[in-house]
């Protein structure tokens, strides 16, 4: 089933974005897909979907993997990445027992 309301925003998402479209937003930053500044906010679920075909296309080169990814976008990667679970902490977010 789709979504009818727009996405409010990686800012004001679930835990500051700790959801699926959060972790593809994060991925665009790193990827050079999307500008750090653009949260999505107001976005529909097909601008959504495009964002997560167009995030998925970015990956292809690096086989989806972290560890292939230049040196500079791998630091991106971990800088957005700590950044992100610091905020979703400090709003009460607990990481998942398996991701441990």
């Amino acid at each position: 089933m789709r979504a009818t309301a727009p996405y409010p925003g990686i800012d004001d998402d679930h835990f500051g974005g700790m959801t699926d479209i959060g972790r593809i937003i994060r991925d665009a930053w790193v990827l050079g897909v999307l500008p750090e500044s653009q949260t999505c906010a107001g976005w529909d679920f097909d601008r959504l979907q495009q964002l997560y075909d167009d995030v998925t296309d970015a990956w292809q080169p690096y086989g989806h993997l972290v560890s292939q990814l230049p040196g500079e976008m791998r630091e991106r990667h971990q800088r957005i990445q700590a950044e992100a679970m610091l905020r979703a902490r400090e709003a009460g977010w607990e990481p998942p027992m398996e991701t441990d």
